[in-house]
């Protein structure tokens, strides 16, 4: 795989259980932490979350109830076009590090996306194209446990949010002014493929290098090796859950508005295997927070040094993910991503 592999990184764990109802300092104490590990790693374990293990495990049985149905009957759950951000993917169907101009070969995961239902919520006036209808498979019990998850991480993002808030010193209500009909989607991930596919090419990537488009992302993951992040220096490190954690990692809005004070960093997930090579199955659940389709992404003056040019132009939350599912699922090369491709280019050729 490209690019030096330094071990296993340690994320901060940060624990939120005195958020909720804490003192002034117990809060000033969390930020604190989110502060720092957003300005060093741009990944946070999250204990203390208060979902329910019971949450959890029904989502990994909706996973696995999805995920062993035959190939062409999930087929039948496929969207529309590639760029609606919902049903089914098949393996071999998206190249993730499109999403910042970067060719790789097909990523090897297979994946089902439900987001906000904007119907539901009494707010048809919204646009269908980034708030598009979900596609529910008729599988026993799918629906109620994935719509429980999502209530469970949607909460948890927006108390990240308050804090993220607190940390950089802006008025509480600063992200959820913007988040009040946020493009919210739950993407479920499998690395399992069918049992003939045992072996992978050299340079397959279960999914390729990225950064997140929104502005957090909460992820459920087994603790099975295979997602690795880039540090500074250009070196990937394995990440593995601690036992109960959340991993919650920063997107490009929060490192744009910061002016990348605050790192949306660069991931990808290898195929994961046993000792011997064999491939292994691996799932995963990533809660994507992206903000208001109509928010304006605009760096923080207080982020940009005294006679310094932002590093980034002002643009809309539905602009910059609609760049970005132009990349990945549409496989359209984005332009718009360099600063972001830069580090993946260079820790390619060191």
């Amino acid at each position: 795989m490209s690019g030096p592999h330094s071990g296993t990184l340690q994320v901060p764990l940060i624990d939120l259980s005195r958020w909720p109802g804490g003192s002034a300092s117990d809060r000033a104490a969390i930020a604190a932490a989110a502060d720092e590990a957003a300005r060093t790693v741009g990944f946070m374990q999250i204990v203390g979350h208060g979902i329910p293990a019971a949450a959890a495990d029904g989502l990994a049985r909706a996973i696995d109830a999805f995920f062993s149905r035959p190939a062409d009957e999930k087929r039948q759950w496929l969207p529309a076009t590639p760029e609606t951000n919902r049903g089914y993917t098949p393996p071999r169907a998206e190249k993730v590090s499109l999403s910042l101009g970067v060719t790789s070969p097909e990523d090897l995961f297979e994946a089902f996306n439900v987001g906000a239902d904007v119907t539901a919520a009494g707010a048809p006036e919204l646009p269908a194209d980034h708030y598009p209808a979900n596609i529910w498979p008729p599988v026993p019990g799918f629906r109620e446990r994935v719509t429980e998850w999502m209530t469970h991480a949607g909460a948890l993002a927006h108390r990240l949010t308050d804090i993220f808030a607190l940390a950089l010193g802006l008025d509480e209500d600063f992200f959820a002014t913007r988040t009040t009909h946020s493009i919210d989607v739950l993407r479920m991930n499998n690395y399992r493929l069918p049992e003939q596919e045992t072996v992978v090419d050299r340079g397959q990537m279960g999914m390729g290098a990225h950064t997140d488009y929104g502005i957090v992302t909460v992820l459920w993951a087994d603790a099975v090796q295979g997602l690795q992040i880039l540090d500074g220096d250009g070196a990937w490190h394995d990440v593995l859950p601690a036992d109960g954690a959340l991993l919650v990692n920063l997107g490009d809005a929060l490192a744009r508005w910061t002016n990348d004070q605050w790192r949306s960093t660069l991931h990808r997930v290898l195929p994961p295997t046993d000792g011997t090579g064999r491939l292994i199955p691996r799932r995963s659940a990533a809660y994507f927070h992206d903000g208001n389709f109509d928010a304006v992404i605009e760096v923080l003056p207080q982020c940009v040094p005294e006679g310094e040019q932002p590093l980034y132009t002002p643009t809309t939350v539905a602009d910059h993910i609609a760049a970005k599912l132009a990349g990945s699922r549409a496989l359209r090369p984005n332009a718009a991503a360099e600063r972001e491709a830069a580090r993946l280019n260079a820790a390619a050729a060191r």
